[in-house]
Parts: C-alpha cells; sequence; structure tokens
C-alpha cells in the first residue's frame, strides 16, 4: 500500500498527523539530515578558522555561499540526494559528508578544502550534536510554548475562579470545602516547577574523535588545542561542551531531560484525571460543539474525551520517555549501537505529548464551572464542619472534643440544624461561639481564594 495517513503504521503519522505537524521539520529523517548537514558544515568552518590548520584557511566565494545556503536553509530536495547516496553507502552519516563534498566541488572548491568535511570526526560527533540540536529546538520551539500556554490557561482559570467554594473529597469523601481556584492553582504551579525544570537542563554534546581522546586529531595537528576548539565549536551552536566521553556522548543530559518531560507529563495526566471526575460529579459542565457526537446510542451526551485522548498520549508519551531515560545512558565499554534506533524515536514521544497538550488545551475550552451543583454538594455535607468546630473546642480546653464530634458526625449525614444545636451546648466565649454558628460549608474555604492570588504572575 501507498503510504498516506490513512495507510501509516502510527498514528503520530496517520490519525494524528496534523498535530505533529510542527515537530516535522525537526524529529523527521530530514530534521536529522539537516541537523547533521549543519554540524558537518559548522565545523568545517570552524576548522578554517583556526591558524593552526594552515593548509585549510578561510572558506569564501562561491563554497562559503553555498555551505552557508545548506546550513541555514536545507531542503527536502537537499535530504533525497543525500538518501540516494545513502543507498550506495549504507551509511547515514558518510552519506552526509559526501553530499557536503558534492555540494562543494559543484561550488568550485578545490580538493583540498572537500577533504577537510568531517576532519577528524567519527560518526557519533556528527549524530550526537544533530540530535542535541534537534532536542532543543523541540524544547524551545515546539514543547515549552504549548507547555507555558497550559499553564497560563489554568492559571486564568485559577484566578477567575479562585473564590468559588467546592466540596473537597479526600479519599473520594467529603472533605473540608477548597474553592475551584485553589485547586488549578495548586495544577499551575506544579506544571510551572516541571517546565522549569525542563528549561534548566544543559544540552551537551562532544566533538572529540573516535574513543574522546582527540587520537587522530593531535595525530595531524599535534600543536592545536583542540579541547579549546571543541568547547568553543560546541558552544558556538549553543550547546554545553562535555569533555569527558567515549565514543558516545554518555547521552546522560537526555536521560534528564525525557525524565523532566516525563514529569511535566505526569502532573498534567493528574489534571486530566481530576478534571474528568468534576466533570462526573457535575463541578464542570461542558459546552457542546455543534455537530459533535457524544456516543453513538445515547444522544444526550456530551463526552469529556478531550481528557481522555490527553491522559492517554501522556501515557504513551511517558512509556517510551522513561525507557529511553533507563537505556540511553548504558552503552557497552567506547560505544555499542542500541542507542541509534532508540534515539530515532524521540520525536514519538514528543509527538504524543504535543498531541496531549493541544487535546487538554482544547478540554479546557469547553468547560464551564457550575456553581449551583457545588452549591448543592456543599449543602448536602455539614457534617464537614465537624473538623473546625472540634478545633475551636480544642482551643477552649474542651473535654474530647474530637470524640464527641465523632459521635455526630461519623458516617452520617448532619444537618445545619444540627450543627447549631451542638455549638449552642458548648461551654465558649460568646464571640468564639458565634463565628461557629456563622459558618457554613460554603463559607469554610480557609485562605485558598488568598492564596490564588499568591500564584507567582508568570505561572
Amino acid at each position: 500500500m501507498k503510504l498516506s495517513a490513512l495507510t501509516a503504521l502510527s498514528p503520530v503519522d496517520g490519525r494524528y498527523g496534523a498535530r505533529g505537524e510542527a515537530l516535522r521539520p525537526i524529529f523527521s529523517e530530514y530534521g536529522l539530515i539537516r541537523f547533521r548537514v549543519k554540524v558537518e558544515i559548522e565545523w568545517l568552518k570552524a576548522l578554517s578558522r583556526e591558524p593552526g590548520i594552515m593548509e585549510l584557511g578561510e572558506i569564501s566565494g562561491r563554497p562559503a555561499e553555498r555551505l552557508t545556503r545548506l546550513a541555514e536553509g536545507f531542503t527536502e530536495t537537499d535530504a533525497a540526494r543525500v538518501k540516494e547516496i545513502e543507498a550506495s553507502t549504507n551509511h547515514d552519516v558518510k552519506a552526509v559528508e559526501y553530499f557536503i563534498k558534492e555540494a562543494l566541488a559543484d561550488a568550485g572548491a578545490d580538493e583540498r578544502l572537500r577533504e577537510f568535511t568531517h576532519f577528524a570526526c567519527t560518526s557519533e560527533d556528527i549524530n550526537n550534536l544533530a540530535y542535541a540540536l534537534m532536542l532543543d529546538e523541540a524544547r524551545r520551539r515546539v514543547l515549552q510554548p504549548l507547555q507555558t500556554e497550559l499553564i497560563s490557561r489554568i492559571s486564568a482559570m485559577a484566578r477567575e475562579y479562585r473564590g468559588l467554594p467546592m466540596l473537597s473529597r479526600t479519599h473520594g469523601q467529603p472533605a473540608s470545602p477548597t474553592t475551584l481556584g485553589k485547586e488549578l492553582a495548586n495544577v499551575a504551579a506544579r506544571l510551572t516547577r516541571q517546565r522549569d525544570q525542563l528549561s534548566a537542563i544543559r544540552v551537551m554534546g562532544k566533538m572529540n574523535g573516535a574513543v574522546g581522546n582527540y587520537n587522530a586529531h593531535v595525530t595531524a595537528y599535534p600543536a592545536v588545542d583542540w579541547p579549546a576548539l571543541s568547547r568553543e565549536f560546541i558552544e558556538s551552536l549553543g550547546l554545553a561542551a562535555n569533555p569527558f566521553t567515549t565514543q558516545i556522548e554518555p547521552h546522560d543530559w537526555i536521560a534528564e531531560y525525557c525524565h523532566a518531560l516525563a514529569r511535566y507529563n505526569t502532573v498534567l495526566t493528574d489534571f486530566c484525571r481530576d478534571a474528568w471526575g468534576y466533570v462526573s460529579l457535575g463541578y464542570f459542565r461542558q459546552r457542546p460543539v455543534e455537530g459533535e457526537i457524544g456516543s453513538s446510542t445515547m444522544p444526550h451526551k456530551v463526552n469529556p474525551i478531550d481528557f481522555e485522548n490527553a491522559e492517554g498520549n501522556l501515557g504513551l508519551a511517558n512509556s517510551l520517555l522513561h525507557h529511553f531515560g533507563e537505556k540511553l545512558p548504558v552503552s557497552r565499554w567506547q560505544r555499542d549501537l542500541s542507542d541509534s534506533t532508540v534515539l530515532r524515536n524521540l520525536g514519538v514521544a514528543a509527538t504524543h505529548g504535543v498531541i496531549a497538550y493541544e487535546s487538554v488545551l482544547k478540554g479546557l475550552g469547553k468547560l464551564d464551572p457550575d456553581p449551583a451543583r457545588m452549591a448543592a454538594d456543599l449543602e448536602d455535607n455539614w457534617e464537614i464542619l465537624a473538623e473546625p468546630i472540634q478545633t475551636v473546642m480544642r482551643r477552649y480546653g474542651i473535654e474530647n472534643p474530637y470524640e464527641k464530634l465523632k459521635a455526630l458526625t461519623r458516617g452520617r449525614r448532619v444537618g445545619p440544624e444540627a450543627i447549631r444545636q451542638f455549638i449552642e451546648t458548648l461551654d465558649l466565649p460568646d464571640e468564639a461561639r458565634q463565628r461557629l454558628l456563622d459558618l457554613s460549608p460554603a463559607a469554610y474555604t480557609g485562605l485558598a481564594a488568598a492564596l490564588v492570588e499568591n500564584l507567582p504572575a508568570d505561572t
């Protein structure tokens, strides 16, 4: 069958193909080749600027123009030519080297310049930096903007509903009230912390030869400060240099990146399940979308499908991310190739995450709180005031306060009259008694609204 969205094996290229569009130029085979070409070209330029490599010298004229065009404007046609070369070489990185040499020859470069392409490099010098650039670009251009949009949307809802009282449900049972805004603020704060931890991961790379010791480099040019040149080159790409590696950069930072991304996804999974539950309780109502069907047999239904879709995709993303974090830092001796096929799936995990983020944003856009439903739930659970009553009793030295409230309320529904009658029997100062008499479940929210006011502005 011809490959299309209908025949693709993976949903990220099939059913959800459009949802991963922003990641295609980054994580696709085209993207990997694009970054490899950029690394090869920038290394060649770095070598040309090194005074100790007198045989190379400055690259100018048409060769320089051709290199700049390939580094900054690499096309799908260019990538297709690399794949044609790879069909003969059966080596993907060598195909990139030959492609650049071919382009330089077409631009009139002499053989000496062409032969400095891929100078002293092992394939992993190119690959590790290509994947580093890939993950850095995905983080900056796609993942974090969506993560920040989610945080902003949830934070805005938190501020809007900071004073809307809502019954808590610890262990699934009625508990001390909170506000809808405070619960949303909790989520925004957690997501912000995980986003910031992902942002703080240093993206690292290496350019030091076959086993990380600059063996070939110093043999050819013993007077060049290769560690310094390598570090400056890597930093010019916006990356951090790792000076201690084998043939491969050990991928520890990729594990950190994947674990940080997985933690963000875990917090979002928690939110999706809670949002689903609040829809089920009626605390949230979902605005129906014209033409959309909830159930194929029950016409009345508006299902929380966006949060369900997000939960499923977050689970898929995290399964891969956890595997990456456990597998990639492990390599036999100086190099084995088991990381190669794993690294090619980084984009699959990222795309499942993007699908989930967009689904949550879509789901949030359909939600409206139902204050009447929340108020009714609070009014049906006056027994939750056992907590403040027994706490005030403790302050004023009344004997066995917890036990007395337990006898009155545990496992039963208690209405406002029974609560007030109990308060009237207590030997309390008038002010304290009146404060308890004025309490209602809806008014017993502590500092919830004030705490939302303290939510940082950048969340």
